[in-house]
């Protein structure tokens, strides 16, 4: 089994940060809440069902494509929660199962919800769900594109 070296602070090109420095970085580049992309998502997909709805002219399409961001944004909702009520805990180990539980409720519910689509939605178009299911996804990349870039600390 091969052993490496620790890197010193040149040879990794890391440098760590003292307590002010630390301080002034998360002065620049502020967390973004999960609440404000699930809101993201939320803005995203009724757009999309808008948008299919108006340029169709079919009711349908745009209920398909809003049910579809749905079975997105709801689970998202669902997986925020979770994470927020054990974020301030003492235990990391409650952080942990707080993700780990929100996610696989978050799949089941996903699940639950396409399972349901065909029962819920007259007139289901599936290509449609999946248009608006896509767009509530890249809501996330949105976010990340939007959001400043992490800047140099020096």
């Amino acid at each position: 089994m091969k052993t490496f070296a620790p890197e010193t602070e040149e040879e990794s090109g890391c440098k760590a940060l003292n307590a002010q420095e630390a301080g002034q970085w998360r002065k620049r580049n502020p967390p973004v809440s999960v609440w404000q992309i699930v809101a993201g998502q939320a803005v995203a997909a009724l757009l999309v069902a808008l948008a299919a709805w108006v340029l169709t002219g079919n009711a349908a399409l745009g209920w398909s494509a809003a049910y579809g961001a749905f079975a997105v944004v709801a689970p998202a909702a669902l997986l925020a929660y979770a994470m927020a009520r054990h974020k301030a805990s003492v235990h990391p180990r409650a952080a942990w199962a707080g993700f780990f539980g929100g996610e696989i409720a978050k799949i089941a519910f996903t699940v639950a919800l396409l399972a349901a689509a065909p029962r819920l939605v007259a007139g289901l178009h599936w290509v449609a769900l999946l248009v608006g299911m896509l767009v509530a996804m890249k809501t996330y990349w949105v976010a990340l594109w939007v959001r400043p870039g992490v800047r140099k600390t020096v």
